[in-house]
């Protein structure tokens, strides 16, 4: 028995047969995660402030809709976290040094949208507790509570 390749000799049945099963791999581990409730969300925990002036060129995707949208004059990542929710289970990250703690839930999925839960607690006592629809190639952005010398923003962009 002879196996070969995908190079030289192959016939166009063999490489359209490859083709498929790397689409039929890839399309099933989205669609298992969608069947499971799983999605990938990129977080950010931003601090904007009005002391001293520059933007953290790590920010660079959502520059245009800060500047839009709020007038501070400084823009500081402070967390850069990849969660890999699961729905109705919350993931629990302390997004700033101190006692805040943010909470995210996948509360809803499907092919258009992940709907996540954002729930932040200070010193015991939650702060905000909000809903976000999360489209593929998209990212939110959803103001947090204030901190010493600004404001914490939250940017939100799922992978699915």
């Amino acid at each position: 028995m002879v196996i070969r390749g995908t190079g030289e000799g192959s016939t166009p049945f063999m490489k359209r047969t490859l083709f498929l099963l790397i689409l039929i791999v890839v399309f099933s581990s989205f669609f298992l995660s969608a069947a499971y409730g799983q999605v990938q969300v990129r977080l950010r925990v931003i601090r904007a402030s009005n002391v001293g002036q520059g933007f953290d060129p790590s920010l660079g995707d959502v520059h245009n809709e800060l500047g839009s949208l709020f007038s501070f004059t400084s823009y500081r990542l402070l967390r850069d976290e990849n969660l890999n929710l699961t729905l109705n289970l919350p993931v629990s990250i302390p997004p700033h040094e101190g006692r805040i703690i943010l909470e995210t839930t996948l509360v809803g999925l499907n092919r258009a949208a992940a709907e996540v839960r954002i729930r932040v607690v200070r010193e015991g006592t939650e702060i905000l507790n909000t809903r976000a629809r999360l489209s593929p190639g998209r990212t939110v952005l959803i103001g947090g509570p204030r901190v010493r010398e600004g404001v914490i923003f939250f940017a939100l962009h799922a992978r699915f």
